[in-house]
């Protein structure tokens, strides 16, 4: 599996430690809020997740799932033998501490695609155990890229092999999308093939939910640049050194009493 873990030339400061939990302090605010209060948070909420197709929760999902660290995982993160990413630490130590995927995307200001690439790729590694659920499985490989969509469905048991060879071949002769041949041909609902191609949109989506906290993005420079400044610091150092060896020589032909 290829995966790309810098995020171009900059990037975020962060130490291999765990951090204070921000869905948790975002929810005990929501839960010192008065019940009316709450109760028409949970209508409004409702009734945006009707209206996207989101018609049942399912607390059996990717983003609710904690992953679990392995014997390995535990030994690479004590040793960093391999000399990963530090983001893979990071993801390996949220892991540790039973944070769940979103806590562990809002924790770290991640996207939900950024989380379950680390996922997959630990998850190859033996770092993390693969989770039981066929749902969680397929839901990670699809928003991580490893999956298309025909084949989110086929590994989540909407599908069979027989109904993706068949939405395939129609689909070599249309010009719609795969997941709308899937729901013409009946295979799938509109409502799982919108929901679908709404999740994996959204998780492209980096979402900082407390800017109080937000880290500081540092600018790292390129290894010629460093190289570059070591240099002018060299030269500023040495013609420094030229002035006062100058000045001492001046002062020797002279005889001053200044030594």
């Amino acid at each position: 599996m290829n995966i790309n873990f810098g995020c171009g030339k900059c990037i975020i400061g962060h130490e291999v430690s765990v951090k204070k939990n921000v869905l948790n302090i975002f929810l005990d605010r929501i839960y010192r809020f008065p019940l009316w209060v709450k109760q028409v948070i949970f209508v409004k909420l409702k009734r945006d997740l009707e209206k996207h197709n989101f018609n049942t929760i399912c607390e059996n999902s990717f983003s609710m799932y904690s992953p679990v660290i392995t014997f390995s995982g535990k030994t690479e993160l004590l040793e960093k033998k391999c000399g990963f990413d530090s983001n893979i630490y990071s993801f390996l130590e949220y892991c540790e501490n039973n944070f769940s995927i979103l806590e562990i995307a809002l924790t770290n200001f991640w996207s939900m695609e950024e989380v379950a690439k680390y996922f997959e790729f630990c998850a190859e590694q033996k770092f993390i155990t693969v989770p039981d659920s066929k749902e969680i499985s397929a839901m990670c490989g699809f928003i991580a890229g490893k999956y298309r969509i025909g084949e989110y469905f086929l590994h989540k048991g909407s599908i069979t092999e027989k109904e993706l060879s068949q939405a395939a071949s129609v689909a070599e002769k249309s010009d719609k999308k795969f997941a709308q041949i899937l729901a013409d041909l009946g295979f799938i609902s509109y409502n799982d093939a919108i929901s679908a191609l709404m999740l994996k949109q959204e998780a492209q989506t980096r979402f900082v939910l407390d800017y109080n906290i937000a880290p500081e993005v540092k600018q790292e420079l390129p290894q010629d640049k460093i190289c570059s400044n070591e240099l002018e610091n060299l030269r500023c150092e040495n013609a420094k050194l030229r002035q006062k060896l100058s000045h001492l020589l001046e002062l020797v032909k002279s005889g001053s009493d200044e030594f």
